[in-house]
């Protein structure tokens, strides 16, 4: 109990700054002065810091200067909304998030060069490619004797037209987001049929079940909570899980909407073609935030898009061994790695998450193929070492 209470602290601490723009707004369209200074005192303390973000690289003096006055228009978000995750965590390694889907129209001479350099060269003047999902049964199973791969997930992220996102959302909106959301998983027929779960009020037990069996996001991320992610906890939040346990919803996680399909092995044609038909059912009855340059519209660039993450659990032993030709590999099939409950994790029992890096720049099936040639180059890469 002392423990959570310390935790809840520390968050609360953290999200500090999002919490006071958030609250302490002047009039429309201008900049309160508290938030003013507070975005002064964290840029100053950035720049003087020895952070490799990517919001350091591209916070300059002048794009500060240009930007720090501006707000959107119709949430009225300012910079500090967008900065604050990565001024109060200097070890971040983006530090940037965007309160409302116009930000990354306001913000653009900061949100722009980000984007470039997280996705790979996709520049200013490029477009995102319309939605293409494909066939998962063009993919064979990546691992059919179980020797790697332990599971395959795949999922993406949705805002719902017209809210903002973490930073600006109410406890109102948390609240008519859930109604909405619920509404439209509990109509899910046939393999996706299931039950919504909010986390008010949910079992304890229950709560730490689903933790721990991967299901269930929980609070406690403090780039998140500083990027204003974690008020109104757990108002508004909640998962929706099938029958199978092998699709699921996140609501007001990170994203408005999480879609998540999963399953032990490496199938990963048929874990996609499960996501696709959720996505596709949800978006007959929910209106989601598209851009015509960037793809479906996320609280973080990095999932700008297409939005798809794919990823397995694997064990590669001998490649693990050899950090820097795991690197080369890595980004060789830009992949990324990371510990075994993903972000800011540590591997356990020798257990990786490997996914995609690029959300952008291509269409969802050929995201997918990407991630499917990447791991298979992996698997046989491990085999090789194996027998060397």
């Amino acid at each position: 109990m002392l423990l959570h209470s310390k935790l809840r602290l520390e968050l609360q601490l953290l999200g500090r700054c999002a919490q006071l723009v958030v609250n302490r707004h002047a009039s429309k369209g201008n900049v309160d002065k508290e938030v003013m200074e507070q975005m002064e005192e964290g840029f100053k303390k950035l720049a003087e810091s020895k952070s490799k973000s990517l919001l350091k690289k591209h916070l300059t003096k002048e794009i500060f200067e240009k930007l720090k006055a501006k707000t959107t228009p119709s949430f009225n978000s300012t910079l500090l909304h967008c900065i604050s995750s990565g001024v109060c965590n200097h070890d971040s390694g983006v530090g940037l998030y965007a309160p409302d889907p116009e930000a990354y129209k306001v913000f653009a001479d900061l949100f722009d060069p980000v984007i470039e350099e997280y996705h790979k060269c996709f520049k200013k003047t490029d477009k995102q490619p319309a939605t293409a999902f494909g066939k998962g049964a063009d993919f064979e199973n990546l691992d059919p004797d179980g020797h790697f791969i332990v599971s395959t997930r795949v999922r993406c992220g949705r805002a719902v037209k017209g809210y903002p996102f973490n930073p600006c959302l109410t406890e109102a909106d948390y609240l008519e987001l859930e109604s909405k959301i619920c509404g439209a998983v509990t109509s899910l027929t046939g393999e996706y049929k299931g039950k919504y779960m909010p986390l008010t009020g949910m079992d304890k037990c229950l709560q730490e079940q689903l933790i721990e069996d991967h299901y269930l996001f929980k609070e406690g991320d403090r780039f998140l909570a500083s990027a204003g992610a974690s008020r109104f906890w757990p108002t508004g939040r909640g998962i929706f899980l099938n029958s199978a346990k092998n699709f699921l919803v996140w609501c007001n996680e990170e994203d408005h909407i999480r879609i998540i399909s999963m399953e032990k092995g490496g199938d990963l044609g048929k874990v996609y073609d499960r996501m696709v038909g959720g996505v596709e059912a949800l978006g007959k009855q929910l209106q989601f935030n598209r851009d015509e340059r960037l793809g479906f519209l996320t609280f973080c660039p990095t999932n700008l898009g297409t939005s798809i993450r794919a990823s397995v659990h694997i064990k590669l032993p001998n490649l693990m061994c050899d950090p820097d030709e795991m690197k080369k590999l890595a980004d060789k099939y830009r992949l990324q790695i990371r510990g075994t409950s993903g972000e800011h994790s540590e591997a356990k029992g020798g257990v990786h998450d490997i996914s995609n890096q690029r959300r952008m720049g291509l269409t969802e099936y050929e995201i997918i193929k990407e991630m499917h040639d990447g791991i298979k180059g992996l698997i046989e890469a491990e085999c090789k070492a194996r027998s060397a």
